[in-house]
Formats: C-alpha cells, structure tokens, sequence
C-alpha cells in the first residue's frame, strides 16, 4: 500500500453564501463542513493533509487546530492554482494523493477508500470521482472516447450544447500519483472563460502523455453535493441528519419522528434508547441504554446516564447518572453534575451545582454554585442566593438535609447533616448538624381586622 496524501482545497470566499462566516466554516449537522472533510479522510490513514486557505486563514486553522497541515492561496486563480501551493510541502514524495473539497461534507470515508482502490487497481496517474446527475447544469462534464475511458473533462461554462447534455459529472474530488500531480501542474494554463487554472486540465496533460486515466462512478449522487449556498446548505443538513438517525436506528435507538429530530454527527446513544419528537441533541454528546429523551428536548456536549429521562428539558455541558427523572421544563446549565437516582423537576432549573444521589428538587427551585449531598429533599421555591451583584458564592447542603419550601440560602453557606430548614425561612448563618433553622417573622393574627375595614 502506498503512502497516502491529502489536499484539501478550502480557499474560496463563498460569497453566494452571503455570510460574514467562512463558507467552509458552516456547520452541517453541529460541526463546520470543512471538518466533516478532514475526519473522513483522517480514516484512511493518511500521512499528511494540507489544507490550502485563503480568505478566514486564522479561523480555519482554529477550528481544525493540529488535524492539518495548512498553505496560503493569497489570490484566487483557481483550483490548479490552489493545489500548486502545496507543492513545498508534497511534491517531492512519492505516494498517491487525494485532493477534495471543503464544502462537500457528504462524502463518506467508504467512497473516498473505494475511490483509492480503484486507483490502485488500475495502476492509474490519476483517477476521477464521477457520478450521475439528473441534472448536471454547473458541473463539469465527463467525455468519454469510443473505448469507454476517460477522454476529457470539460467545464460548464466551456461545453458546446451537445456536451452540456451528459449527465455523468465530474465531483471535484481525484487521486493523483503525487510526482505526476506536481509535474502536471506547471502544465496548466488558464485559456479559458473563466481565466483559471483549472485543476480538470491536469486529466487532459496527463492523457497526451500517455498516462493511464481512470473514473470511478460513486453510486450515491447526494454524496458529492457541494455547499455553496444556503440552500445546499439545507440540503446537506437535511442528507446528513438522515444518514446519522438512520445509523442509529440500525444500532438499536428508536427515534418515534426521524424527519423532526436533529442529532449531531459525534453523539453516542446506547441501546433501547427512546427519541421522541422535537429533540436536538448538539456536540459530544453521550446517551446510554433504556433512556427516554422526550419531546422538545435540547442536549448540549453531556453525558447522561442509563435509564434517564428527559422530558421537554434542557441540559447544557453537564453529566446526568443513571435512573434521573428531569422535567418536564428543567434546566441544566452548564458545569452541573446529577447524580444516579436524583430529580430534577418542572421548573427547576441548576448552575454549576452537584446534586448528589438520590436527591430531588422537585419544582419551581434555582440551585447555583451549590453542592447538595445525597438523600436531600429541596423544597418548592427554594433559591440559592449566590450572587451579591459582583462575585457569586457556594451553597453547601450536606447529605439528608430537608430543605422546606420556600427558602432562601444567601451564600455562602452551609446546610449541616440531618439539618431541617424551615419552609419560608431566609437563612444567613451556616445551619449545624441534626439542627432546625428557622428564619422567618412570628406570625401574629389581628383578630376582627375585616370588620374594621367597613367593606360592603
């Protein structure tokens, strides 16, 4: 097996996208295309990949960080031109070279491995992705001779009316001998409507020189769309989220309303998990087995637990135990940890807080910067007072506690072990073990008070 290459051309300004964003940059199903592109080819085992960059430089090598090597295409005098930057760091290396688009996050790993395979197998200089389209308008055509081989590639703008009529086209994506590639490309002109340099001419310098040009047919048109619109960008999210609910529904989840539940491409789910309708699941995200994740939920980058529910809830860069109730409308901010058999109830909603095993608030309650032990009852309306309008403080609340309905705790402060803390109370002073505070105002009744009103 040769050594493997990458080019991965992410240059263009995507201006149909009318964007502030770099088009290679938008996110189709939660991660930015270009990154889609990278990960695929990363499964080939590649030696290197070179992403050419152009316009929003900084922010590409941001997002994909150590996954690339990157060159600069200060001017954009296409895609031969784009390839030939990285000439420095490939062209002297012997190998086979994949070069593909960053705006065509579809192509699965499977294709690009075939596409290789039958490179290899034909002993070929280069080899093209082709597929069928009903409706080829914008792609260059493929011409092929009498032999059935690969003839010519001709771009749309280039194409007589007769040519314009072939429906086999050319996807964007090859794989080159990496010498010939480099070679090839001081070949390449730019007599043409367009005035660029064409990465397709390479195929037609290559066939004068007697080299062995092949073309493998993907199967999957949808594969090999390229994102240069919002409305391609639709539509890339709308093949991708199908392909990811239609994996995990082979791998045991039920999702009752495929069509209207959105999962990330990295989310793992276990076994007998239930999606009902309206659910995002968004990120990194992890869900074990026999979960029920309900209608209208949003999971963020969290882990949760076997056994879980989430109805109709938000949760947010936390992790969730085993056996939880949340919701319905809970909220779980970022940084808080639930433990195994805890509840999170309806209108509750936690921020940066642990709240320990078996404990429960049950409703209408705000728990920030706190810590709550295992076995702790939080009352209805109970709040956290964290913050004193410039640093936020911690809430202790040790295991067993019964915290009444209706308490404020102003941080910081600690509820003891085995402590009660006294429905309507304000609690100010740390609160001992196995003690009862209470914080409230006696209550005093004003016997015959209506009376004296003279209400009629």
């Amino acid at each position: 097996m040769t050594n493997i290459y990458a080019v991965i051309l992410a240059a263009g300004q995507g201006t149909r996208m009318k964007s502030k964003l770099y088009k290679v940059l938008h996110p189709v199903c939660g991660k930015p295309m270009v990154e889609h592109v990278v990960d695929h080819i990363q499964e080939l085992n590649t030696e290197r990949i070179v992403t050419v960059v152009g316009h929003g430089a900084e922010r590409v090598q941001e997002q994909l960080n150590d996954k690339s090597e990157y060159v600069l295409q200060a001017e954009q005098l296409g895609t031969a031109h784009a390839v030939q930057q990285a000439e420095p760091l490939l062209g002297d290396l012997e190998g086979t070279t994949i070069v593909i688009c960053g705006d065509t996050p579809l192509i699965r790993p499977e294709t690009m491995k075939a596409l290789y395979e039958y490179h290899e197998a034909n002993q070929a200089k280069a080899t093209i992705l082709t597929a069928i389209a009903e409706d080829p308008k914008g792609y260059g055509r493929i011409l092929r001779g009498d032999d059935g081989q690969v003839a010519q590639i001709v771009e749309q703008k280039d194409a007589t009316p007769e040519q314009q009529k072939v429906t086999e086209i050319n996807t964007g994506t090859y794989c080159f001998n990496n010498k010939a590639l480099f070679a090839a490309l001081k070949l390449v002109n730019n007599d043409n409507a367009q005035g660029e340099y064409y990465l397709p001419d390479v195929i037609e310098i290559l066939q004068k020189q007697g080299e062995v040009v092949a073309a493998y047919v993907t199967e999957n048109f949808s594969e090999t769309l390229g994102v240069n619109d919002r409305i391609a960008l639709s539509q890339a999210e709308n093949i991708m989220r199908n392909r990811i609910n239609e994996n995990h529904m082979r791998n045991g989840v039920t999702i009752i309303n495929p069509e209207n539940t959105y999962i990330s491409v990295e989310t793992k789910i276990g076994r007998d998990t239930v999606i009902q309708p309206g659910v995002m699941i968004e990120g990194a995200s992890v869900i074990g087995e026999d979960c029920l994740i309900g209608p209208n939920s949003h999971i963020q980058n969290s882990q949760i637990g076997n056994r879980t529910s989430v109805h109709s809830s938000v949760v947010e860069d936390s992790q969730i135990g085993d056996d939880v109730a949340i919701g319905p409308f809970a909220h779980i901010r970022p940084a808080s940890n639930v433990g195994n058999r805890a509840k999170v109830g309806n209108f509750v909603e936690l921020k940066k807080t642990t709240l320990g095993e078996g404990s429960k608030a049950s409703h209408l309650t705000y728990l920030g910067d706190a810590t709550v032990g295992t076995d702790v009852n939080i009352g209805c309306g109970t709040i956290t007072v964290n913050y004193d309008g410039k640093n936020k403080y911690q809430t202790v609340i040790k295991d067993h506690a019964f915290v009444g309905c209706n308490a404020n705790l102003i941080a910081p402060v600690t509820v003891g072990k085995k402590s009660f803390v006294a429905a309507g109370s304000t609690v100010t002073e740390d609160v001992p073990d196995n003690a009862l505070a209470i914080g409230r105002s006696r209550q005093e009744n004003k016997e015959n008070y209506v009376n004296k009103l003279n209400l009629k």
